[in-house]
């Protein structure tokens, strides 16, 4: 999908609205100051995901679009291993960070995943309109290129294009990174750009 300027604007702004929520709902959780930004958003053709992945240990949170929007597609919280550690240490006061993901860090993941998304859907919705909520959470802790090789898999056919919001969270610890990919289906995304659109034309 080729985005011009307008619709890159757009698709910031809606980025940066769901984001700061869900860095607000993370604050709270870990009881410290955190900030989420969204320094670049993509739009890509899902055939080519594999280009904007790497291949490192990564927990995947993977939520069902519904609300409104029923069957709506996708939206995936990425963290590779680093992260989901550093977060878990954060919320446990722990400092071991040489260590595998274990299956205290896989509860984390799933708590942190679904507090980000859940402000993130809820926020763009609410700017949008629309009602679009989280399924519950499936986890899955694999090389990013086999776990999305699974997702894939299961929305072939309904989803043709990936938003890509590449994001990185600041607090008193080092910064961390992360990313929220949006796999809408074709008329979910139709509706998407539409609204956005509507959205920003005061700004034109």
């Amino acid at each position: 999908m080729e985005l011009d300027p307008f619709q890159k604007d757009a698709l910031a702004e809606f980025g940066n609205i769901g984001a700061a929520h869900a860095a607000t709902s993370l604050s709270q959780m870990l009881m410290s100051p955190i900030e989420m930004t969204v320094p670049e958003v993509q739009a890509i053709d899902i055939a080519n995901l594999h280009n904007y992945i790497n291949n490192e240990i990564t927990a995947m949170v993977v939520f069902q679009i519904q609300g409104e929007v029923a069957d709506g597609g996708y939206v995936v919280v990425s963290m590779p291993r680093e992260t989901v550690i550093q977060l878990t240490n954060q919320m446990l006061g722990t400092t071991d960070a040489d260590r595998d993901i274990n299956e205290m860090d896989q509860s984390a993941a799933i708590e942190i995943g679904n507090i980000m998304i859940s402000a993130f859907l809820d926020a763009t919705a609410e700017l949008l309109g629309i009602v679009m909520l989280p399924s519950p959470p499936a986890l899955a802790i694999d090389m990013a290129h086999a776990a999305f090789e699974s997702i894939v898999a299961q929305v072939a056919g309904d989803v043709n294009d990936v938003l890509i919001f590449n994001t990185e969270l600041t607090s008193e610890a080092p910064p961390v990174y992360g990313s929220i990919y949006m796999l809408p289906n074709a008329e979910l995304t139709q509706q998407l750009f539409l609204m956005l659109e509507r959205m920003m034309e005061p700004l034109s």
